[in-house]
C-alpha cells in the first residue's frame, strides 16, 4: 500500500505593489467618497444657512413690514376721517360728522394697536420713536383741537371751526410729519429686507451651482477611478490571461494597481507557474497512466473471461458432482451406513449452494452490464411476474401478496423483476409462525416514486440497517434460513444502478415486521400526480 501524496505547499506571496499601486480600489473610492462627501456637507450647511437667512428676511418684509406699512396707512386714514369730521362739524354742527370722528377715532385705536404688536418684532429703534411721535402727536391734537371743538360748538355754532382753524393747522401738521416719518422709516427698512431677500436667493443659486459642479466633479473623479483604476488594469490583465489561454504560457501575468488587481495578478501567475510545471511533469507521466489504462482493460478482459467460465465451465463440474453423488446414494445406498449416506446428503447439498452461490455472483455482476437497457416499465406487470415466480413458495407457506396500484418507471424490466422477488421472497423466508403477509406501495415523489415492501415478518433490529446490505452479510445461522447472503445486496445494486437507493424503514415501537422502502426513476417528461 502506497503512502498518501503529501498536499502541495502553499503558493509564494506576491511582491507587495509600490507607488499608487500599494493603495487598495477601497481606499480610492474611499478618498475620493470623503472628498465629495465633505464638500457636499459644507455646501450642504451653506445652503441651509442661506435658506434660513431667506425666511428670515423673508418673514420680517412679508409679515412685520408690509402689515405695518398697511397699519401705518390705515391710521393715517383713520386721523384724515377725524380731522375732516371735526372741521365739518365746527362748520356744520351735524351730529352726523361727530358719529363719523368717533368711528375714525376707533379706526385709529385699532390701527395703533397693530402697529405696536408688529414693531415689537423689529429691532429698529428709530420705528418704534416714530411710531411714539404718532401717538403723541395725534393725542396732542384731539387734545387741543378736536375735544375742544366739540366743547364750543354748543356756543360758538358755525364759528367754531373758524374760530379754531390755526391750531388745527399746527397740530395736524405735526401729525402729518409723525406720519411721513413713519411710512419713511418702513419704507426704508421694506427696501433693505427687499435687498436681503435679493441677496440670499443670489447666494443660493450660487451653492446651487456649487452642488451642480462637485456633482460634476464627483462623477468626473469616480469615472476616472474605475476608467483607470479598475478597467484599464481589469483590461489589461485579461489581454495576459487570454495570451496564456492561446498558448503562450510563459507569459508572465502582472498589473501594477490597484493593490487587489496586484496581489491577484501575482497569485495568478503563481499559480501559472506551478500549473506549467505540473503539466510538463504529467506529460512524463502520461505513458505510465497509457499502459495502466491498458492492463486496466486487460484485466477487464480476463474478468469477462472470468465470469463466462464461472457461467459455464465451473457449474457443469458442480452439477456432476451433485449428479453422481445423487446416483451414489440411489445405487449404493442400501451398502452405506447413515454416516456414509449422511456425508452423501452433505456433498449433494454443498454443489447446490456453491451452484447457487455462484448464480447470485453472476446476476450480481450483470447488474449494469448486460441487458441492462432502460425503457418505460409497468411496475404492475413486473410485480405479476415476480409474484408468478414465487407462486410455488407463496403457496406452500400460505402467503398473501397485496398491493396498490403502481406506476410505470423508467428502467429495466428484468432487474427490477429480480428486485421484486428478491424482496418478497426474504418476506416469505423470514416469516414467524404466523402465514405471512405482503403489501407492496408507492407514493408520487415528483421525479422519483418511493416504493414500499411490508411484512409481518420476524423484522430487522435496526441497528443492523446498514450492514444487512452489504455481500455475504448474513444475521442468522445458514441451517435456520437458507441464502448466500447476496440477496439485498444485489437489490441495493439494482437500485443505485437505476439512480435511485434503498433503505430500512424505522417501524414504531410495538409494530412487528419488516419494511424496506427504495426509490426509482419517473418516465422523463411525464406529468403525474
Amino acid at each position: 500500500m502506497t503512502d498518501p501524496l503529501p498536499p502541495p505547499a502553499p503558493l509564494p506571496s506576491p511582491a507587495p505593489p509600490s507607488g499608487f499601486g500599494r493603495l487598495p480600489l477601497g481606499r480610492w473610492f474611499l478618498i475620493a467618497g470623503m472628498t465629495t462627501a465633505l464638500i457636499f456637507v459644507l455646501a450642504g450647511g451653506l445652503t441651509i444657512a442661506t435658506i434660513n437667512q431667506l425666511r428670515l428676511a423673508r418673514e420680517s418684509v412679508v409679515d412685520v413690514i408690509d402689515p405695518a406699512v398697511l397699519g401705518t396707512l390705515e391710521a393715517a386714514t383713520a386721523l384724515s376721517t377725524q380731522e375732516s369730521s371735526i372741521r365739518t362739524y365746527g362748520r356744520t354742527n351735524e351730529a352726523q360728522y361727530l358719529q363719523d370722528y368717533k368711528a375714525g377715532l376707533q379706526g385709529e385705536k385699532i390701527a395703533i394697536a397693530k402697529l405696536t404688536r408688529l414693531m415689537a418684532q423689529i429691532p429698529d429703534r428709530e420705528s418704534k420713536a416714530d411710531l411714539v411721535r404718532l401717538v403723541e402727536t395725534s393725542a396732542a391734537w384731539r387734545r387741543d383741537y378736536a375735544e375742544v371743538v366739540i366743547a364750543k360748538v354748543p356756543t360758538l355754532k358755525k364759528q367754531t371751526a373758524t374760530a379754531y382753524a390755526p391750531i388745527n393747522s399746527r397740530r395736524y401738521t405735526a401729525v402729518r410729519a409723525a406720519l411721513s416719518a413713519q411710512q419713511d422709516d418702513l419704507s426704508r427698512m421694506h427696501d433693505t429686507g427687499s435687498i436681503r431677500i435679493e441677496e440670499g436667493w443670489r447666494t443660493f443659486y450660487f451653492v446651487l451651482s456649487l452642488l451642480a459642479l462637485v456633482f460634476v466633479g464627483a462623477a468626473v473623479t469616480f469615472t476616472l477611478i474605475v476608467r483607470y483604476i479598475v478597467l484599464r488594469p481589469i483590461s489589461q490583465l485579461t489581454q495576459q490571461v487570454r495570451a496564456v489561454a492561446l498558448g503562450d504560457f510563459d507569459r508572465t501575468l502582472q498589473v501594477d494597481r490597484p493593490a487587489e488587481l496586484a496581489e491577484l495578478s501575482g497569485r495568478v501567475d503563481a499559480m501559472r507557474g506551478r500549473i506549467l510545471r505540473e503539466w510538463r511533469r504529467a506529460a512524463d507521466a502520461q505513458r505510465l497512466l497509457s499502459e495502466q489504462a491498458a492492463e486496466l482493460r486487460r484485466s477487464n478482459a480476463e474478468l469477462e473471461q472470468f465470469a463466462y467460465v464461472a457461467s459455464h465451465d465451473l457449474q457443469e463440474p458442480l452439477r456432476k458432482v451433485a449428479s453422481f453423488t445423487q446416483m451414489l446414494d440411489q445405487r449404493y445406498g442400501d451398502q452405506l451406513d447413515e454416516r456414509a449416506k449422511q456425508y452423501v446428503t452433505f456433498a449433494v447439498d454443498g454443489a447446490k449452494r456453491m451452484q447457487l452461490l455462484i448464480n447470485d455472483l453472476l446476476d450480481l455482476s450483470r447488474v449494469g452490464r448486460l441487458g441492462g437497457e432502460k425503457a418505460s416499465t409497468d411496475v404492475q406487470k413486473v410485480l405479476e411476474t415476480a409474484i408468478g415466480n414465487l407462486s410455488a413458495q407463496i403457496e406452500d407457506t400460505d402467503a398473501i401478496v397485496t398491493h396498490d396500484d403502481l406506476p410505470s418507471v423508467f428502467g429495466n424490466k428484468v432487474l427490477l423483476t429480480q428486485l421484486f422477488q428478491n424482496l418478497i421472497g426474504n418476506a416469505l423466508k423470514f416469516r414467524t409462525n404466523e402465514p405471512p403477509r405482503v403489501h407492496i406501495s408507492a407514493q408520487d415523489q415528483g421525479d422519483m416514486w418511493e416504493f414500499a415492501c411490508a411484512d409481518n415478518g420476524i423484522g430487522v433490529d435496526t441497528k443492523y440497517a446498514d450492514r444487512i446490505f452489504l455481500i455475504f452479510q448474513r444475521l442468522h445461522p445458514r441451517d435456520v434460513y437458507p441464502g448466500t447472503g447476496i440477496g439485498l445486496a444485489l437489490c441495493r445494486k439494482i437500485v443505485e444502478y437505476h439512480g435511485g437507493k434503498i433503505w430500512l424503514e424505522d417501524l414504531d415501537p410495538g409494530r412487528s415486521g419488516t419494511t424496506f422502502r427504495w426509490t426509482l426513476p419517473a418516465i422523463p417528461g411525464e406529468t403525474h400526480g
